[in-house]
């Protein structure tokens, strides 16, 4: 069956992409869309071409089982040159999405409907490159140097109504959209537009070009492709059409052979296998009709605003109605910092809150589908939490601990239906952090955790299986992190070197930073709780700061000092003084020895994990960094980074 066919509706050709499941443009319809446009130059009785897709959207972008195999004729702005210079014109009908490669292929036709709920994008850049079509060429002469400048650096797609004030999209068509466009494309007027490739550049001032290098450059911290995005806008306004192809295509092929585009891909195809391990494959996920929290705290507010986000009804439990009513302000904080930022409207960030009914009493979770407990890191209470559980909530009920540190199989211990039970271990703010570890016990059945990825799924989260152990995968890192940074500090290397070094290796903070703006007390509490069952715990340098009073910066001092109302970090004499008997005078390192410390700590302790089983694949581990503790993405995690050469 032929990936691209035409079909007749009087003088118009409607041209037809499908190649399932995003109509990606494989070497077979690169090769399609050419042949179309030589058989409908040819047919005189065809006056204009509508290109359209079947499924579910657009061309989605590049066929990505080609990534890493050497291109193949035709080559896409070939194919783009052939379909703008046509004898007839073409028109696109987008709907879902028209991204990379696809908007590249729409930027060729004459003309560009849109479905209301479509989107257009050129994120070359989020996979290590840049467009490499005529996306630099042609978006500055369409829609000018702003537009450009946004949609190309930041990768970031833009909704059809946005587009069409843009001027990325010509019109927007409410209803059948292939007959909205056939009846566009037989009413054309008698002077079409000029093809984007004959159109004069936009004259820019070099002042611009300056400020948004400096902007962009401050936002990326290190990452290349945005930046050399930028100058191949630039030099679409600077040099002729030919010359600016060149241009962008030579950079293409540059970036597409570098090390943070085989990071990119690294990540984006552990991304894509994520959410649908192939382990589950069959297996049917349990209904979600709607959700419980135990616990209106930070974490649980976060979750339950999660999960109102993904529109499940959602019941707040609390121990008294004081705390009850601190949890649903905390829920209304969450929304109205949304509505602040332009994320939700008022309207709905009270629907959101109004889906929330706050209770203290457990028998109203007689008929919930899912309880996630969300209470305080002590076995003692959260056992209770689930004695409550287990008498009051349906026997297939799925019943989630939050737990970060503490062993699920001790909180479930007693548990009627244990193979319901499964650790859901978000990451704070919840609501916004993408990671999800999953952590099955030896009871959770394979039902209870393909419930698990899809309520992932549902959230918009990048859930990991994790198994048993202190941290799971991500906080047993962090401590090994930690753990060598303090290392680093004990053999003479200062507190702010190590963390400028994280920063230059594309951390937004170091470890003594992000320590003081969560608080060094969360980690001395559990480790002292683990002292006091009788573990042999060394005493850490945070603990010798934490006991001095240095918490971080709800105190005004942990690893730095803080002055009131600001949150710089500035070095501390009291600290020094505090860690003088700990430190030994030492050779001064450069930040990249310091970077390929931290990371190496990182990655053996990954190794480790993976030789227990507690993760499945590296790319998971490189996930649970990315995505919940900061790594830079474009570095690939630390397995990939350390397995790649850096």
């Amino acid at each position: 069956m032929s990936v691209v066919t035409i079909a007749r509706e009087g003088k118009i050709a409607v041209v037809t992409v499908d190649n399932p499941p995003v109509n990606a443009l494989s070497q077979a319809v690169r090769q399609g869309l050419c042949d179309a446009v030589a058989a409908l130059d040819a047919d005189p009785d065809v006056a204009a071409v509508v290109l359209a897709c079947a499924g579910r959207t657009f061309i989605a972008g590049a066929d990505v089982s080609e990534f890493d195999k050497p291109p193949q004729p035709p080559h896409l702005p070939d194919v783009v040159a052939a379909i703008e210079l046509a004898a007839k014109p073409w028109i696109a009908a987008i709907h879902g999405s028209a991204l990379g490669g696809g908007f590249e292929v729409a930027l060729g036709c004459r003309f560009r409907l849109a479905a209301p709920e479509a989107s257009v994008g050129l994120p070359e850049v989020t996979l290590g490159i840049v467009p490499g079509a005529g996306g630099t060429v042609r978006t500055v002469r369409l829609a000018g140097v702003e537009t450009a400048v946004d949609l190309v650096t930041t990768g970031k797609p833009v909704r059809a109504p946005r587009a069409l004030e843009l001027g990325l999209v010509d019109r927007i068509i409410v209803g059948d959209l292939r007959s909205g466009a056939i009846a566009f494309a037989q009413d054309l007027p008698d002077e079409l537009p000029v093809p984007l490739s004959l159109r004069p550049a936009p004259t820019v001032p070099e002042a611009f070009w300056d400020n948004a290098e400096t902007i962009i450059a401050k936002r990326v911290k290190g990452e290349t492709a945005p930046l050399r995005a930028l100058a191949c806008l630039r030099r679409a306004t600077e040099v002729d059409f030919a010359a600016a192809m060149q241009f962008e295509r030579t950079t293409f092929l540059d970036l597409r052979a570098s090390k943070q585009a085989a990071a990119l891909r690294h990540v984006f195809f552990a991304e894509r296998a994520a959410p649908r391990p192939a382990a589950l494959a069959g297996i049917e996920a349990r209904s979600l009709r709607n959700a419980a929290v135990i616990g209106g705290g930070t974490m649980g507010a976060g979750i339950a605003a999660a999960l109102r986000d993904a529109g499940l009804p959602v019941i707040l439990i609390e121990r008294d109605d004081a705390a009850v009513e601190r949890g649903l302000a905390n829920l209304k904080t969450i929304f109205d910092g949304a509505v602040k930022r332009g994320r939700l409207t008022e309207a709905a960030a009270e629907a959101r809150l109004a889906g929330v009914t706050g209770s203290t009493d457990y028998t109203a979770l007689a008929d919930t589908d899912l309880v996630i407990e969300a209470v305080f890191e002590e076995l003692s209470v959260k056992r209770q939490v689930f004695d409550a559980l287990g008498r009051v909530c349906r026997a297939d009920a799925v019943l989630a601990t939050n737990t970060s540190y503490l062993d699920p199989r001790e909180i479930a211990k007693g548990l009627p239906g244990p193979d319901r039970f499964i650790g859901l271990h978000f990451f704070s703010p919840a609501n916004v952090m993408k990671l999800l570890e999953i952590v099955p016990t030896p009871e959770t059945d394979n039902t209870t955790l393909a419930t698990g990825f899809a309520l992932a799924r549902l959230l918009g989260k990048v859930p990991v299986r994790a198994g048993i152990c202190e941290g799971f995968i991500g906080n047993r890192i962090l401590k090994r992190y930690r753990a060598e940074a303090e290392a680093l500090v004990r053999q003479g290397v200062a507190i702010a070197d190590v963390d400028a070094a994280m920063r230059a290796f594309g951390f937004a903070m170091g470890p003594f930073e992000a320590q003081d703006l969560g608080g060094l007390d969360i980690a001395f509490l559990q480790r002292e709780g683990a002292r006091a069952a009788g573990r042999d715990v060394p005493e850490t340098l945070g603990d010798i700061l934490v006991r001095a009073g240095r918490k971080g910066q709800k105190t005004g001092g942990g690893w730095y000092d803080y002055e009131a109302g600001d949150r710089r970090p500035l070095r501390s004499q009291d600290v020094a003084q505090l860690l003088r008997d700990q430190i030994k005078p030492g050779t001064a390192l450069d930040a990249a020895t310091i970077a390929d410390r931290l990371v190496g700590a990182m990655a053996r302790e990954g190794e480790a994990i993976l030789a227990e089983g507690v993760a499945e694949k590296a790319s998971e581990i490189d996930l649970v960094e990315i995505h919940g503790y900061g790594f830079p993405r474009w570095r690939g995690g630390p397995m990939f980074c350390t397995s790649a050469g850096g």
